[in-house]
């Protein structure tokens, strides 16, 4: 072969490599530009963080750091933009943040969210739980200076890593522990990340608790009526073991990041996989399983008002959440696998209705027996998962009891909580795996070894 031969064969080469590069990059740009329009402009318009900081925290990894973006305070949006690509999200009263994919900006910017969010009460004169009055003198056995110290070190010295924003410690059902990064507080409204699949979970128990729904029943959606997928029941798909392929892979373009920042319908992206495993064999953790659950809570109503409606009265406001806000994605479902922001305070309260068997402030929110459904592990799942609750039955968190379960966020948000101690440990912020993680399991030991 000719040098000038070998030449050409190279510069062909090196030619598809580099185009094999391009297209790949390519079909990256609506999640690298998705994820920090996304994030950035929830953070900035339903969190009231400043946007500099979101920037040098939230977004400063891997490509997401590259972006270039445009925060636009008088319409309310984001735009992000990578190389050739370019996204945009909207805020929209009540609605939250929307990504703007395969819809209409003026059709989306017209839906008026026409729920009536007045909870009856006033949380500033409420008492705890229900409100936001705490007495000031409180002694429920816990060694409050040794916590208040921890919360210090947690906070100011970053003892335990990752980049908290926010803890609450609650004991024997009360605040015995509080604090805030600057310029946070306690009205911020924070990230849930996957915390928001335990909210699905509580949504479809107050369902049943009404009667509306059966999780022994099939899910029943009408792509699946012709295959295996329709012995698929609400149960296998509440702990995961639906058998649909699913990759939940986040630092590549998998399922979740194309469900989450490049499709339209998230529920309907998910619904359309097709089948690996019998359903209720196998388990395999997937955020596109919660949004198909939230599809099916949206189908029991006859307009998404009335959902809307339904979540905020008979489930937030029965537990003290009057401020938080559960985003849509651009057709109208809930996206109950990652969007929900409330106070810190909130997360707690979610933490002690599970805490309290179901029950907050006497009344009965979930069905009784519910909260052991929860904790029940899937069968597939080596005792590591109940249904939209991770456990610690194989001691995941060695320092922490064998029946504590959680809520757990993708950069580390948390909420712990520990029957046998009588404890709800909430922990929010940024502790992005692996270079960037909060040490959790010795936070807990030192918490436990407070009481």
């Amino acid at each position: 072969m000719t040098k000038k031969k070998v030449f050409y064969g190279t510069l062909l080469l090196f030619a598809a490599i580099l185009a094999g590069a391009v297209v790949y990059v390519n079909s990256l740009m609506p999640i690298i530009t998705g994820y920090a329009a996304k994030n950035l402009c929830s953070n900035v318009f339903v969190s009231g963080r400043d946007a500099k900081e979101i920037e040098d925290i939230d977004l400063n990894f891997s490509f997401i750091k590259f972006t270039r973006n445009k925060v636009d305070r008088e319409e309310q949006s984001v735009t992000s933009s990578f190389l050739w690509g370019r996204s945009k999200a909207i805020f929209r009263e009540g609605f939250g943040v929307t990504l703007i994919r395969d819809a209409s900006e003026k059709e989306l910017r017209n839906d008026v969210y026409a729920v009536d969010t007045d909870p009856g009460y006033r949380p500033d004169t409420t008492a705890w739980p229900l409100g936001d009055v705490v007495p000031d003198t409180l002694d429920t056995g816990i060694d409050k200076p040794a916590l208040t110290e921890i919360a210090r070190k947690l906070m100011s010295d970053t003892a335990y890593g990752g980049i908290p924003f926010a803890f609450v410690v609650l004991h024997k059902g009360m605040p015995v522990a509080e604090t805030y990064r600057p310029g946070l507080g306690r009205d911020t409204r924070f990230l849930s990340w996957s915390v928001a699949k335990s909210f699905t979970n509580a949504i479809a128990g107050v369902l049943v608790q009404m009667g509306k729904m059966d999780v022994s029943e099939p899910a029943g959606f009408e792509e699946w009526k012709n295959d295996d997928r329709k012995r698929i029941t609400i149960n296998d798909l509440l702990q995961m073991q639906s058998g649909l392929e699913w990759n939940e892979d986040y630092g590549s373009r998998s399922d979740v990041n194309l469900m989450l920042f490049n499709a339209a319908d998230m529920s309907r992206f998910a619904v359309t996989h097709p089948l690996e495993h019998p359903a209720g064999t196998s388990w395999k953790y997937s955020s596109g399983t919660a949004n198909i659950i939230t599809s099916l809570i949206r189908n029991e109503f006859d307009s998404d008002t009335s959902c809307y409606a339904f979540i905020h009265d008979r489930f937030f406001e029965k537990i003290g959440i009057t401020d938080a806000v559960f985003e849509v994605d651009p057709s109208g479902d809930l996206v109950g696998s990652s969007y929900l922001y409330a106070t810190a305070r909130d997360y707690a309260r979610f933490g002690l209705l599970y805490l309290n068997d179901g029950v907050f402030c006497g009344e009965r929110i979930l069905p009784e027996g519910w909260v052991d459904y929860t904790r029940t592990p899937a069968s597939a799942s080596g005792g590591e998962y109940g249904a939209l609750f991770w456990l610690n039955r194989s001691k995941t968190f060695p320092s922490a009891p064998e029946d504590m379960f959680s809520c757990n966020g993708h950069d580390g948000q948390m909420i712990f909580i520990l029957p046998s101690n009588d404890l709800v440990v909430v922990v929010l912020g940024f502790s992005h795996k692996p270079d960037n993680s909060l040490d959790f399991d010795t936070l807990l030991k030192d918490i436990l070894e407070t009481i």
